[in-house]
């Protein structure tokens, strides 16, 4: 069939909206009807070629929409059906099969490759062959053929325009904290950064019982919506040691869990050393291979520490985005106080905007 998307041909350019052939659902596939897909730091990241990607590729991975055909062998999904997208995994590894398919085996693969696993892809243009499949979905598209490992089925009355951003950054900066740290009520909790990722997380701390809540930016318009969104205390970032100073004012003995969304490796020594004894620390930044981390490794050791990196929240979506949706439903995820909409032909706009820390969550919607 044919459809619009967002072609990336080259690293750095714009995307061009052209009319692509897309091919139909095969066994365990799904074709989807996009309604809107959010735009991660990630598109931005694979725009720019800080993670390659073959191209010319499609890109988007938070998107939401409505089942149009169920191919051989799909179960569970039903044309007509209101669904948000996720990442990709094999379902079959040790991983997947102990519900952590955040750590498939194939993940890289399946999620940047630019095709199926066999290396096969679901979009051309006139014998051209684009690269589909990222993160598997490309959802910068009219019309998406996902797996349906890919499909979580939502109630019709989920407004999906608000929660396509579910798929990826919601729930990784929620699942850092509903399903890795866990914090018992009347914990601290302090976030650095507050991107989409950050504001998820102290929104997830608000609704787990956190009492006390900082969350730490240069920009200071965030830091106002943080207040709303359920910090309790907020720092404006200036130099590292001035901000950790006035960090651990907030708490002087420490926080019970910190974590780091920018990437940063001063940001990520600063939240080590916010902790109190037995903390966590949770990495959620996009790193740069190779970045070296400036603490000491004594301080881990006589205090207990604890730092890990967390993918996606740790999340098996069609487990956790039912959960997000309810929490949303009962006012504790208010994920559309950080949502700018923008049609589907204004791409690069909202792409730009979102590069430049101009709005908090671009999401693109689609014609109906």
């Amino acid at each position: 069939m044919k459809i619009k998307a967002a072609v990336l041909r080259e690293p750095g350019r714009p995307f061009s909206i052209e009319s692509l052939e897309l091919a139909p659902p095969g066994a365990g596939e799904v074709l989807v009807r996009m309604v809107a897909c959010g735009i991660c730091h990630t598109d931005v990241a694979c725009r720019d070629a800080v993670i390659p990607l073959p191209m010319p590729i499609v890109l988007g991975h938070e998107g939401a929409g409505v089942v149009e055909q169920v191919g051989a062998e799909v179960s569970g999904v039903a044309p007509g059906d209101h669904v948000l997208l996720s990442f990709a995994s094999c379902g079959q590894c040790g991983p997947c099969l102990c519900n952590q398919s955040a750590y498939c085996k194939d993940f890289g693969p399946l999620n940047f490759g630019g095709g199926r696993l066999g290396g096969t892809t679901s979009l051309s243009r006139s014998g051209e062959q684009i690269r589909s499949h990222f993160f598997g979905q490309s959802a910068f598209a009219s019309h998406v053929v996902v797996a349906k490992r890919n499909v979580v089925v939502v109630g019709k009355s989920v407004p999906l325009e608000q929660l396509a951003p579910l798929g990826c950054g919601v729930q990784t900066g929620a699942g850092a904290v509903l399903n890795h740290l866990r914090p018992r009520v009347g914990d601290s909790l302090v976030v650095f950064g507050t991107g989409a990722v950050g504001m998820s997380a102290l929104m997830a701390a608000k609704a787990s019982g956190c009492t006390t809540i900082l969350a730490v930016d240069r920009v200071q318009e965030r830091l106002c919506l943080a207040t709303e969104l359920g910090a309790t205390h907020t720092v404006c970032a200036t130099s590292p040691e001035d901000t950790l100073a006035a960090v651990r004012a907030v708490s002087p003995s420490g926080f019970n869990h910190s974590i780091d969304t920018t990437g940063v490796a001063e940001v990520v020594g600063a939240a080590v050393q916010s902790l109190a004894r037995m903390g966590n620390c949770v990495l959620l930044g996009m790193y740069p291979p190779g970045l070296k981390l400036p603490f000491d490794a004594r301080l881990l050791v006589l205090n207990g520490l604890t730092v890990t990196g967390v993918v996606e929240g740790n999340s098996e979506p069609d487990i956790f985005i039912p959960q997000l949706v309810s929490l949303h439903e009962r006012g504790m995820l208010p994920v559309e106080r950080m949502v700018s909409h923008f049609p589907f032909e204004k791409i690069n706009e909202a792409m730009e905007a979102s590069a430049r820390s101009r709005v908090l969550k671009p999401v693109l919607l689609f014609p109906s």
